[in-house]
């Protein structure tokens, strides 16, 4: 019998001295271009509730067919008495020998797929002359966007806000550390103040922003969270804008706003402009900013698979 390599197995600790290592910007953006010319496969996501109200887990899946790649992440929301449990560990397997290549804690991969994702976006869509941005979150995914978009643009303003972050001297330190171009705002109304750009960085399931209190047109970008429809602005805003997502065959079934949106209020995934794979492409409309414009991310299965094959290379070249 012919002995098969054991998988290599990355922890946190490994992943976190690793993550400079990492292209986050080039892996994602080959990736989609990889996805818009048929060379990558993005299954839907599927969600698995747990008996009893006890939690879920969500099932993310992705084939990278130019790397011979596939691979699933597994990230569950675990009911608990006090904070929920939420985890993600990603399986990496080949399509040569169907073996099992990398298992590896997911946690700050999926932090920095994700902030890249919407940096990705922001790059694409964002008026050349964007120059106010703001932040709404203050946690590590939110800290991660920054680092991502801060060269995007010539940002001469860049606000942030949340709700107890003006009581946390240490947090803001943290945040101006990270650029020292940070205001801290003192509300959402005050960080949005005439922004081009405004990242929406939160684990809320409601909304954190309606995009009629702005002053001018924007382009919001938007998360996902594991409560059930989960929205980051109000529904009914989206027949009023340009609309752009992460994977326009997937997202708009899972994305709590585009959801309600179609139930609720004639809005339907075709008013999708375009996607990502549509944008490293270049085969759809960038927006006019003559009205809002919108891009929602979910987290994609590919994405995880992509960004855990750059880190195997990385751990393969040692």
């Amino acid at each position: 019998m012919i002995a098969t390599p054991a998988p290599l197995i990355a922890d946190a600790a490994a992943i976190r001295a690793l993550l400079p290592r990492l292209d986050v910007r080039h892996v994602l953006q080959d990736t989609f271009h990889a996805l818009g010319n048929e060379r990558a496969v993005q299954p839907a996501q599927s969600l698995t509730l747990f008996p009893q109200d006890t939690g879920d887990f969500i099932t993310y899946q992705g084939v990278l067919a130019h790397a011979g790649v596939f691979g699933a992440k597994l990230s569950p929301y675990i009911v608990t008495p006090g904070k929920p449990v939420i985890t993600a560990w990603t399986m990496l397997m080949s399509m040569q020998t169907g073996q099992p290549l990398l298992l590896c804690d997911a946690g700050l991969l999926t932090t920095e797929r994700t902030a890249g994702t919407t940096a990705l976006a922001v790059d694409y869509l964002a008026a050349p002359s964007a120059s106010r941005l703001a932040i709404i979150g203050s946690g590590a995914v939110a800290q991660a966007h920054l680092r991502h978009a801060a060269k995007l643009r010539s940002w001469s303003h860049i606000s942030v806000y949340s709700p107890k972050l003006a009581e946390r001297p240490e947090q803001q330190a943290a945040w101006r550390a990270l650029d020292s171009r940070v205001e801290i705002a003192a509300s959402t109304e005050q960080c949005v103040h005439d922004a081009d750009v405004i990242m929406l960085c939160t684990s809320s399931g409601t909304p954190v922003l309606d995009p009629a209190d702005l002053t001018r047109p924007a382009l919001m970008t938007s998360i996902s969270t594991n409560v059930v429809r989960a929205h980051e602005i109000p529904p009914a805003a989206l027949p009023g804008m340009a609309v752009y997502c992460d994977y326009k065959r997937t997202t708009p079934a899972s994305a709590g706003e585009m959801v309600v949106a179609a139930d609720r209020y004639g809005w339907s995934a075709s008013n999708v402009v375009g996607d990502l794979a549509d944008l490293a492409n270049h085969r759809c409309a960038l927006p006019d900013y003559k009205k809002h414009a919108f891009f929602r991310s979910i987290g994609l299965g590919l994405e995880d698979i992509a960004i855990a094959h750059a880190l195997y290379q990385v751990l393969q070249a040692g």
